[in-house]
């Protein structure tokens, strides 16, 4: 078997369809597994997906073991030469799993490789390349000396924003969402600790992969990552979690400096907590949606109607629906027509009729906060993003 790929879910089972829909494009003729562990979600993510994807391996937990267990329970049954753990609020393109397969066994010396995550808008991820959070790292973040000095490598290490992007690079920390692995490494440097419940068991593992003689790299392969929908940031109890599995880390890797990163922890929780009751007061929270939505469907002319329908029926404030018709020009042409594009707020790409990969590149391409993305699949809209 040359990949396994391992999702972890929690009652998000519309995200995990699409994003299962993109795992089957991506992984067609290849030797691959995929197995999803349910940490006992209440939503019928289980009952709901199994007829839709046969081929899936469905393990069910009577309770919710956490991140890193559910995913070591797959992996120990799972006999690929490579692991993916992928986030179920992601979509992957067709040829993603093709090219990291290839780059693997080119390049021996690497353990794991994290790619380039877009948000529900296009924009890119900062944590799709990150350095290892030592005190004077943290300090920096903690405090917003990283985003003061975003091109300075001694204040800005964090999220490494002074590296390009769209090349590849050498990095420490490979993203939880997405964690492209060598089962060899694994087998050497252990699996996910299982102190960790969420958050940190990837800067842990991405730790101990190159602390074990293996290199991490960031490839610019573009992936999905809708991000906070399988759990929900910028909410305080996320801002503890976080900060709470980062103390583990300090306590595992800096023992002698554990206090002291223990108060700025601390502080870090408190400054978080009280900006965000003071933009709840200040009424600064994120805006409503417009009421004046504008949709144009990216497919062919003989799925118009019924896409249209579709949405329609998941989006009733919509003012009107355009047809993109696939049949008279390319997906790629909205690049290069992106400023006709601004007039709408919604743009709803028709799978198959536009390929993942195109979806992707077009997001990225056309990164715009005004502009709310969809993915139609078999005629009906799963996400109202």
């Amino acid at each position: 078997m040359k990949l396994s790929i391992i999702i972890v879910n929690y009652n998000v089972k519309y995200f995990l369809e699409q994003c299962l829909c993109s795992v089957r494009a991506a992984t067609r003729g290849m030797e691959a597994e995929v197995l999803v562990v349910d940490n006992h979600s209440a939503d019928g993510s289980v009952e709901y997906l199994r007829p839709r994807f046969p081929e899936v391996t469905f393990i069910e937990n009577k309770d919710n073991p956490g991140f890193a267990k559910a995913n070591n329970q797959a992996i120990w049954i799972s006999s690929g030469e490579y692991v993916l753990l992928l986030n179920p609020d992601t979509v992957i393109g067709e040829e993603s799993m093709r090219s990291l397969c290839f780059f693997m066994d080119e390049h021996p010396e690497a353990g794991g490789i994290g790619v380039k995550m877009l948000d529900g808008h296009g924009a890119f991820l900062a944590e799709s390349k990150r350095s290892f959070p030592s005190p004077w790292v943290s300090f920096c973040k903690i405090f917003g000396l990283s985003k003061l000095f975003p091109s300075s490598p001694l204040f800005a290490r964090y999220s490494l924003p002074y590296l390009n992007k769209e090349k590849q690079h050498r990095v420490e920390v490979l993203a939880g969402a997405f964690m492209f692995l060598r089962r060899e490494a694994l087998d050497k440097v252990g699996l996910l600790d299982e102190s960790f419940f969420m958050y940190g068991e990837d800067i842990d593992l991405s730790y101990r992969i190159v602390q074990g003689g293996y290199v991490n790299y960031y490839i610019p392969e573009r992936i999905l990552h809708y991000k906070g929908e399988s759990t929900k940031h910028g909410d305080i109890k996320y801002v503890k979690a976080f900060y709470g599995a980062m103390l583990i880390f300090y306590r595992k890797y800096y023992p002698h400096s554990g206090w002291l990163m223990s108060l700025l922890i601390r502080l870090a929780v408190l400054l978080k907590a009280s900006l965000s009751a003071v933009a709840g007061m200040l009424g600064l929270k994120r805006k409503p949606r417009t009421k004046h939505r504008r949709l144009l469907v990216l497919c062919r002319e003989e799925e118009f109607e019924k896409v249209k329908a579709a949405c329609v029926r998941r989006m009733p404030d919509l003012e009107y629906v355009n047809l993109w018709n696939l049949d008279e020009e390319r997906v790629m042409d909205a690049i290069c027509r992106r400023n006709q594009m601004k007039r709408f707020t919604d743009l709803a790409f028709c799978y198959p009729d536009v390929r993942f990969e195109q979806m992707l590149l077009l997001m990225d391409k056309m990164v715009d906060k005004k502009i709310n993305y969809h993915i139609v699949i078999n005629g009906e809209l799963i996400i109202d993003n």
